[in-house]
């Protein structure tokens, strides 16, 4: 025998086999190194034929061994590639996709519109002679627009122009005195604060009675001037009304809302024929129920006072048997917020408490129920979930909360549809409305804020069953990449799919994934469906750039957290078989036994069905009851910001 890794071949088969093939080469392929480069399939079965000239090749073994040599130089190329990235300096700052950004918001710009256009007196021949000789009191004073200059919107100096290029006739003025409709106007603008808008963004200076100059000149000024300011006002009030100060895509790369069109020329010849100018600019506003319940709630909380209220101070955590000086606050704000039944259940604790320090094991089992009763975890712990329990926000806060959510709802449809789902990520909450009620509301989980839900909307379109769970690039190189530069074969073990763009699949130990961090080497990794599988029995779609839909998940016990903010930034459902039998009109049943078939497959959703991915701080429930939630992602404050910069654009001296 050769070694104990060779076969043993005797006498004349072993010369012809030396002859054949010489002494070296054929110890070489008889070694059991030899396994280490695998032998071409074809090669071997044939081994002994093509050794003695019995060569039976024909296209399909030539077509094997082709393709067999393409893999092997394919695995030889990619061994190397992993060879030397493990033999790389890693960069010391790792490898990562970036999620979307804040920015400094930049408000609408006010620009100086000149006028001048207006003064020009344009003729017909077939106009009556008044009118051609400019008669009118319009046309008299219209030479004063000469010089007349205004700061407003682009879009509002550009449509007010047009209006009265095509229709030179006041609007505001009868008799050179301020009329009933300019009044009617007025007294809406005023109460713009109503509707969470701003009165000093639509205030103009209008004389009580005449303009009252002594001289027809000083008067005719006066008159056209307000002409024109007034009607810049309406238009900016129709535009803010109906999509909002704020352009929500100036704010965030988190939002993704097409900006409402207005038709501003449309707008102000409405406003001329209008018998009730009044009641058409309020109806510029959101019509539908939760913006009804908004302006009621607002209303209601400007008559209210903050009553008595306990603060504890910022950053207070407090656990059973420690001393903390904020501990006579903690029980001061349970007396005030907790129910009667749990007063009168610790009445002795109450009244034998001292305002000591000390935790006591009475006081831990006080703070215990006052956690049940406000569904949070009972542990006795005063944290932040706690204190934000204890701590009555503030009705200015409110106020803030409810004229944000007026402001959000502006940039959704004045109709959200008969049938929709709403998504409140504040609320951790995905409800599906039919006919304005809301048969279907269940808990969810929203994105960390590493990795926020963007604020969108969409149209349902499939529900997919056992579905695939396509990894998006941002998980693979933030988080899958730090686990394969250590271990190549790290997908494979988990039993993720690896593929390249042309759908070829690979082991994730062939793949340089230096090169996928930097996105030189594009790669597609997958999911199979399973038990194991991140979105569980199904997914519900509505295509979008953000790759965000709502899924079941394995993971139910997260559904008992009271902050959901828990995932990548997709929705994941408390129950996700009634969300499907929902938006596709079947029963779940029905769904149940999709599921049970164990295949990916899909339904798709004929009705229209839009999904709004939304971010409310204050938002009422179907009954019209307004509730206040935290502001997880800190939107509220980025909000209020772009609003505090559009005020000052407003007012900024010319």
């Amino acid at each position: 025998m050769l070694s104990a890794g060779i076969v043993c071949i005797e006498g004349e088969l072993f010369m012809a086999l030396k002859i054949r093939f010489g002494a070296a080469a054929l110890i070489c392929a008889l070694a059991g190194g030899f396994a280490a480069a695998p032998v071409e399939p074809v090669l071997a079965q044939n081994f002994f034929e093509r050794l003695f000239g019995q060569q039976r090749y024909d296209y399909r073994d030539r077509e094997r061994v082709r393709q067999y040599r393409w893999r092997e130089r394919q695995r030889q190329q990619h061994l190397r590639r992993g060879a030397n990235l493990r033999q790389r300096q890693i960069p010391a700052a790792p490898i990562r996709v970036e999620g979307p950004k804040y920015y400094g918001y930049k408000p609408d710009a006010l620009k100086t519109v000149s006028f001048t256009s207006l003064a020009e007196v344009v003729t017909a021949s077939a106009e009556p002679d008044d009118l051609r000789l400019g008669i009118t009191p319009f046309g008299e004073a219209r030479g004063h627009l000469e010089t007349f200059k205004m700061r407003t919107l682009a879009e509002v100096g550009k449509a007010v122009k047009a209006h009265y290029s095509e229709n030179p006739d006041f609007i505001w003025v009868t008799g050179w005195r301020v009329n009933g409709k300019a009044r009617a106007a007025l007294a809406a603008l005023e109460k713009a604060g109503d509707f969470g808008l701003s009165a000093a963004d639509y205030r103009v200076d209008a004389p009580k009675y005449g303009f009252g100059a002594a001289d027809e000149t000083t008067r005719q000024k006066r008159a056209i001037e307000f002409e024109m300011e007034l009607s810049a006002k309406v238009l900016t009030y129709v535009l803010d009304a109906t999509r909002g100060r704020i352009n929500p895509n100036r704010i965030s790369g988190y939002h993704d809302l097409k900006r409402k069109k207005v038709d501003l020329a449309g707008a102000l010849r409405i406003v001329a024929a209008a018998d009730d100018v009044g009641n058409y600019l309020d109806a510029r506003n959101p019509v539908n129920p939760p913006f009804k319940a908004l302006v009621v709630e607002l209303a209601d909380l400007r008559t209210r006072d903050d009553g008595e209220r306990v603060e504890i101070a910022a950053g207070t955590f407090l656990k059973p048997g420690a001393d903390n000086p904020e501990l006579a606050n903690v029980i001061a704000a349970i007396r005030l917020r907790g129910s009667d039944a749990l007063k009168a259940d610790h009445a002795m604790t109450f009244e034998e408490y001292e305002g000591g320090e000390t935790y006591t094991p009475g006081l831990v089992a006080l703070v215990r129920d006052f956690q049940r009763e406000k569904g949070l975890g009972a542990d006795g712990i005063v944290g932040k979930k706690t204190i934000r329990a204890l701590t009555i926000i503030s009705v200015q806060q409110k106020i803030e909360k409810v004229e944000l959510a007026m402001e959000r709802l502006r940039w959704l449809p004045r109709n959200l549809g008969s049938r929709h789902v709403f998504i409140n990520q504040p609320a951790f909450r995905a409800t599906y409305m039919h006919a304005g009620r809301a048969p279907l509301s269940m808990r969810a989980i929203v994105g960390k804020k590493s990795n926020q839900t963007n604020f969108f909307m969409d149209r349902i379109e499939t529900v997919e069953y056992n579905p695939y769970w396509g990894v998006p690039r941002s998980i693979i190189v933030n988080e899958m990449l730090p686990k394969l530069f250590n271990d190549p074969s790290y997908l494979d073990r988990l039993g993720y799919e690896v593929t390249t763009v042309s759908g070829e699949r690979v082991s994730s130990q062939w793949v340089d994934w230096y090169s996928v961090g930097v996105n030189k080497a594009p790669i597609n990794v997958r999911q199979p469906p399973g038990r194991k599988n991140a979105l569980g029995e199904l997914k519900i779609l509505f295509p979008n750039k953000h790759a965000i839909y709502m899924h079941d998940t394995p993971s139910r016990s997260l559904f008992q957290r009271d902050r959901r903010a828990l995932s990548h930034g997709c929705v994941r459902l408390q129950k996700p078989r009634e969300m499907a039998a929902a938006v596709l009109g079947k029963s779940t049943d029905y769904i149940a036994s999709r599921i049970a078939q164990g295949q990916n497959d899909s339904d798709p959703v004929t009705a229209n069905i839009p999904v709004y991915v939304a971010y409310f701080t204050a938002w009422p429930n179907s009954k019209g009851t307004v509730r206040y939630y935290g502001d997880m992602y800190d939107r509220d404050v980025y909000l209020s910001r772009a609003i505090k910069r559009t005020d000052a654009a407003r007012h900024a001296e010319s």
